[in-house]
């Protein structure tokens, strides 16, 4: 058999791919992980019990603005990146506007305190262990971004493995938001994003490995 016989043969056989199905499938993924992720919370963690009242004031939704904006780009940024012809992404640098909007925050936020609250708001109650539990907690959702991409074909395996896992850490923090009674932006803009940057940096280190097809 020719080249160009095995090729339409091979083309033949070949169906219609389902529009919007990187979409549909990376939202399966993540959907899975997340309930994973929030069962393991609400069994390990538990919410915070004055939920009904923290989503009446400004710093709960402060937060979830900042987790949200992040995940809502690292997923974008992720379906983009799942196709095999999928280049350089010069918007990436949007993701760094929520960033910027939480430094200005925290910073009127350290202009309005006295010199001697600034650790208080920095280091909160939980400033040993949150990082690590966003971190922990964007594991389920690595996964089920790894099983979603079993089936798809990225090209740029390093960049898109760091932005499954800033996605990953970015839906973690927000989950983790109904657990965490920090309310300061200085807290939130250095543990919760470190948290965020270490899943950041697993998926980066993961993504030429499990990535690869």
């Amino acid at each position: 058999m020719q080249t160009d016989d095995l090729i339409r043969a091979l083309a033949g056989d070949a169906r219609p791919v389902p529009r919007h199905a990187v979409e549909h499938r990376v939202g399966i993924g993540l959907a899975g992980g997340a309930i994973v992720t929030l069962a393991a919370m609400a069994a390990t963690l538990g919410f915070r019990p004055d939920l009904g009242a923290a989503i009446q004031a400004f710093p709960f939704w402060m937060k979830w603005a900042y987790t949200l904006s992040l995940g809502i780009g690292a997923i974008g940024a992720t379906i983009y990146l799942a196709r095999p012809d999928a280049r350089r992404a010069r918007w990436l640098w949007f993701l760094a506007l929520p960033l910027l909007l939480l430094m200005v925050a925290a910073a009127s936020e350290l202009i309005r305190t006295p010199v001697e609250g600034w650790l208080a708001l920095w280091l909160g109650h939980s400033w040993t262990k949150c990082s690590m539990l966003v971190a922990g907690l964007s594991v389920p959702l690595f996964v089920g971004l790894l099983w979603a991409f079993r089936r798809l074909a990225p090209t740029r395996l390093r960049l898109t493995g760091a932005m499954a896992g800033l996605a990953s850490g970015a839906c973690a923090a927000t989950l983790y938001g109904l657990h965490c009674p920090e309310v300061s932006a200085t807290f939130v803009l250095t543990w919760y994003t470190l948290g965020m940057a270490l899943a950041t940096l697993g998926g980066a280190l993961a993504g030429p490995r499990f990535l690869r097809w």
